[in-house]
């Protein structure tokens, strides 16, 4: 690992992942030499990254990339892992610590632009958009017709499965929909919390068997992964709909393919895949082929952080992280503590 006084001789080097706003790549030059792909390309792939990052100070990364021991032990010079994102499961923090090396992330900036994408994909499910922007898109379209007709949130019971940020931006959104909201996490909230969100604690087969709607807004650890399976979906009201904004593995999609197919799950939507969780070994390649095509399944592309603002806010917080390390301050939101 190199220190900071061996780097005060020469310009620190930074490897961004992936594209990131001017006026990042403008705050990035103020205190280093930075690489990063043009807009066209996206995401570097792991083997030009792992080239890159040879010989590197700092890595400002994404979802796309999966940080593990074998990408670090390429890596001579790196200090810090800068994610860009609040769920680190693709990143391996221990073994980030046992070579030296800080791992950050941006804890806050995502939360706000995620519960509304959850609410916008549970109104667009039960409200059976997608059907109906393909009726009227594809020329069927020839005036009202007692069709297509969907479910409200008013007066809906919403189960929210974890009740962390995200779960608190998720019902403090649900509020003005008069819908009744319940909750289930490993941690209880206090009796007064839950009376300003207006929520209730139930057991996890207890909100399974009393929503209407169930977001899923639970981080990936091994205790959360498959935690909505086969035996949950039987505990489900026949015509439940299930929104995942969490993480694609927290959810077993073959399972939720089935129920869709048995007519148990009244629709699935998701912003989150478990073909993205790149750590897990044995994670699929793709979207199981019968939720693709089920006609009650809405999906969006990882959307919930995409907005303009807080994407750059989001980076310009990652870069700041990168500038503490190198100027030997502890970064604001590390969630490791290497060795010197």
């Amino acid at each position: 690992m190199t220190s900071p006084a061996s780097m005060s001789a020469r310009k620190a080097r930074v490897v961004v992942t992936h594209w990131v706003y001017p006026e990042v790549a403008d705050y990035l030059a103020g205190f280093c030499d930075a690489v990063m792909p043009a807009r066209d390309e996206g995401v570097w792939p792991r083997p030009r990254l792992a080239e890159l990052a040879a010989d590197a100070d700092g890595l400002m990364a994404c979802m796309a990339d999966s940080i593990d021991e074998a990408f670090l032990a390429g890596c001579r010079r790196l200090r810090v892992v800068s994610a860009t994102l609040k769920g680190y499961d693709n990143f391996d923090a221990e073994a980030c610590t046992r070579r030296g090396v800080w791992l950050t992330i941006v804890p806050d900036t995502l939360i706000a632009p995620t519960g509304e994408l959850a609410i916008g994909l549970v109104i667009g499910l039960m409200r059976r958009i997608t059907e109906g922007h393909g009726h009227v898109r594809g020329g069927g379209f020839a005036g009202w017709r007692p069709q297509l007709y969907g479910s409200t949130l008013q007066g809906a019971t919403v189960g929210v499965l974890g009740m962390g940020q995200l779960g608190q931006a998720v019902a403090r959104r649900l509020a003005g929909f008069e819908s009744q909201v319940v909750y289930h996490d490993a941690r209880r909230l206090d009796a007064q919390t839950e009376r300003v969100l207006a929520v209730s604690y139930h057991g996890l087969a207890q909100l399974a068997e009393a929503s209407d709607v169930i977001v899923v807004a639970l981080p990936l650890t091994s205790q959360t992964r498959h935690l909505v399976d086969a035996p949950l979906l039987q505990h489900l009201r026949p015509g439940a709909f299930l929104v995942n904004v969490g993480r694609g593995s927290i959810v077993d999609e073959q399972a939720v393919a089935n129920a869709l197919e048995a007519g148990r799950l009244g629709g699935y939507a998701a912003d989150v895949f478990a073909m993205e969780d790149w750590a897990l070994p044995g994670h699929p390649a793709s979207v199981p082929h019968q939720l693709l095509r089920h006609p009650r399944t809405l999906f969006t592309p990882h959307l919930g952080s995409a907005v303009d603002d807080v994407r750059r806010n989001m980076s310009l917080e990652s870069a700041h992280q990168i500038r503490q390390v190198f100027e030997g301050r502890r970064p604001d939101h590390a969630v490791n503590a290497p060795r010197p």
